[in-house]
């Protein structure tokens, strides 16, 4: 059986993104949750790991661990200048609907 996406915000994610998504009844963490303010990109990719969940980010370097072949979760990248609370709320909902957790494995999706 499938399992259901979960999402990891890294610190330079609007609280208000997570917000959303748990009113709509998605599971999302910060990165604020979890008190871990200015750890390492390496670490949260690992804890995002770890915790089962795609991390979603404005920061490039997540790509760059992809894209060297490190194994993740998941990925969903934006550009902070360009998409607004709003669009990124659509689009982790759309991800719930159309993928399963294990299809998001060492997959990026770009906003």
């Amino acid at each position: 059986m499938a399992t259901t996406i979960r999402f990891y915000l890294d610190e330079n994610m609007q609280v208000a993104i997570a917000d959303q998504l748990k009113r709509r009844g998605i599971d999302v963490v910060t990165v604020r949750d979890l008190n871990l303010l200015g750890d390492s990109d390496i670490n949260h990719l690992k804890r995002a790991v770890e915790m089962g969940c795609v991390l979603c980010t404005y920061d490039a370097d997540y790509v760059d661990f992809a894209m060297s072949g490190m194994e993740h979760s998941g990925i969903v990248f934006g550009q902070h200048h360009q998409h607004t609370i709003g669009d990124w709320v659509k689009f982790l909902e759309l991800l719930c609907g159309v993928y399963s957790a294990e299809e998001m494995q060492n997959l990026v999706e770009y906003l």
